[in-house]
């Protein structure tokens, strides 16, 4: 791969960055071409995009029903060429990129930050854990099976290392060379991961579904609940009977939450380079900021002692929720899980409402100000928060209509009833404080204060009575630094700053307790639906209402967006919390 077939707009890069250092507020010669050509290039991916996702979409809805001639080793076949089209590109980029000098002529300091990246690479390893169990299980009956299906794990795999390496050193490029081919393989790849995502969720809500359901559905619909990724015309000779079978099967389908994360968190990634796709940042105006992230300073430890006793007591709750639902028969073992986890949930949503709404008013009081500047990935978070919360919302409406419309009505619905209100009502205040959250700037006052010590470090051992002495209230022993470009301190604040010890704003300090708090308590409200927490199918009340057909459909559509939002949601909260 070349240097010399550019697009124009990478033809002009260095006269553009010229202009910047020069003259950094004055817009480019061309704006007008350029942003069409822009344009353009961004409408041809995404067109590819629209087309293979409708594409991956089509087959593997059409893989998960029995009557459809549309088998899973279709579905896989579609997914291993795409994921080696990808790696194929993922070479293709990292060896021009290395390759071209003028490649990568800015970064985007907001792209890809390091506990991002860090998630990246822990729901990747869980991604290969479940490949490896995946190759144990499908090879356990190789002989009655299509080769794809050991050869689709086998290439996820490759794809996981390439794609999370090559995440890891390039989430920030503002790419300079070859545009449009950049643009379409980004979207290539994002397409890819969505793809991934559709199929690993379809599966792992048949297999639940499949287990929730089989004791309460008629035989039609349990042959459509069976179809979880096995062949059909060999289902019967492909059984799983070993030991060792059923341990690689039932493991690689509880590793599945971490694998539909892994994607989700790429696709967010790759979505944001390729929003940056010959974008030039102009460092003068485009305020760059430093943050450290510091879990256990400056912090009265209020918001993660009750975290973490949300968070033990949640999987307390979860634990004997999955042993007396699926080990118990009996219908009062069932109710009184189902009213367990109801009042966690109700007191968990409640305390994590009200705790959204004192941040917000907290906010009220906030003196920062907003960060209006161009960041993709804010307003990515922004979109996929917003976006995402709308699966819980859909489920709880649902369930608001059939609790309502339904008789008798017991202890168990009015539980659910309250559940299903302070859902609807928790989304809404958190998204409030973490969006107000992600557009505020980090305080200023830190630099302020480093700037005068540096500037004061000198006069650390001389007398505090004889400095104040000899500096006039004009402070005119100060004027060579002012004119330097320096504030003027006050005889005032340079004793103040030599004395006392730099304190944080107590606004601050509440925020990052909200922050770790809801952090805490979205991680345990994200583990309880992705590991086997299923109460819209262990409660009747919703299904006796829409029917075995249309709630397992609505659950099993609105549900994954539902978990990713508490994902998201943990990685959003995490911005909040070192920004604040």
């Amino acid at each position: 791969m070349g240097c010399g077939h550019k697009d124009d707009k990478a033809n002009v890069a260095s006269s553009q960055i010229a202009s910047f250092s020069h003259q950094p507020h004055q817009p480019p010669s061309t704006p007008a071409s350029k942003e069409v050509w822009k344009k353009g290039g961004r409408m041809f991916s995404i067109l590819l995009a629209v087309h293979l996702a409708l594409l991956a979409c089509t087959l593997v809805s059409s893989g998960a029903f029995e009557k459809i001639a549309v088998h899973d080793y279709d579905v896989f076949f579609l997914l291993t060429v795409m994921m080696l089209m990808v790696i194929i590109w993922i070479i293709f980029y990292l060896v021009g990129t290395s390759r071209c000098p003028d490649a990568i002529l800015c970064k985007d300091s907001h792209a890809g930050p390091v506990w991002l990246r860090g998630g990246l690479i822990l729901f990747a390893i869980f991604s290969l854990v479940m490949d490896v169990f995946k190759i144990g299980y499908y090879s356990s009956f190789y002989s009655c099976l299509s080769a794809i299906k050991i050869i689709y794990p086998i290439v996820q795999a490759i794809f996981v290392v390439v794609q999370t390496y090559f995440l890891w050193i390039s989430a920030k490029d503002c790419v300079h060379v070859h545009l449009n081919v950049t643009r379409c393989g980004l979207m290539l790849t994002l397409t890819t991961n969505l793809a991934v995502w559709m199929s690993a969720v379809t599966d792992e809500s048949v297999h639940k579904a499949h287990s929730k359901l089989k004791k309460n559905v008629t035989e039609e619909i349990f042959r459509w609940l069976l179809k979880a990724g096995m062949r059909s015309s060999s289902a019967e000779e492909c059984n799983c009977n070993s030991q060792i079978c059923q341990i690689f099967k039932n493991g690689y389908f509880w590793l599945y939450p971490f694998n539909i994360e892994y994607s989700l968190f790429a696709s967010a990634m790759v979505y944001v380079m390729w929003k940056n796709v010959g974008r030039f940042i102009d460092h003068h105006s485009h305020h760059i900021h430093h943050l450290k992230f510091r879990l256990f300073r400056r912090t009265f430890f209020v918001g993660i002692v009750l975290g973490l006793i949300i968070l033990v007591s949640g999987l307390g709750v979860l634990i004997l929720y999955e042993v007396q639902v699926n080990s118990s028969t009996e219908s009062s073992k069932k109710s009184q899980a189902l009213t367990m986890y109801y009042i966690f949930n109700i007191v968990c949503l409640g305390l994590m409402s009200l705790v959204c709404i004192g941040g917000s008013v907290i906010y009220r009081f906030d003196k920062r100000d907003m960060d209006r500047h161009k960041n993709p990935t804010r307003t990515l978070d922004v979109a996929l928060l917003m976006g995402a919360a709308l699966g819980q919302y859909a489920i709880s409406y649902y369930s608001i209509v059939a609790i309502v419309a339904s008789t008798p009505r017991d202890a168990i619905s009015a539980l659910n009833l309250t559940y299903a209100l302070l859902m609807i009502a928790q989304h809404t205040f958190q998204n409030i404080f973490i969006i107000e959250g992600l557009h505020r700037q980090p305080p200023k006052e830190d630099h302020k204060h480093d700037s005068h010590q540096k500037d004061l470090y000198g006069l650390t051992f001389v007398n505090i009575n004889a400095v104040s002495l000899r500096v006039p209230d004009s402070g005119s022993t100060l004027a060579p630094s002012t004119a330097s470009g320096t504030e003027a301190i006050h005889p005032s604040d340079l004793v103040r700053t030599l004395t006392a010890p730099k304190k944080m704003n107590w606004r601050r300090k509440f925020l990052r307790e909200i922050s770790m708090f809801l952090l805490l308590s979205n991680i345990i409200l994200w583990i309880m639906p992705a590991f086997g927490a299923r109460p819209q199918f262990d409660n009747d009340t919703e299904l006796n209402f829409y029917g075995d057909s249309m709630w397992p459909a609505i659950v099993d559509i609105c549900l994954p967006f539902g978990i990713f939002y508490r994902m998201h949601a943990v990685a959003s909260l995490l911005e909040v919390y070192i920004m604040s």
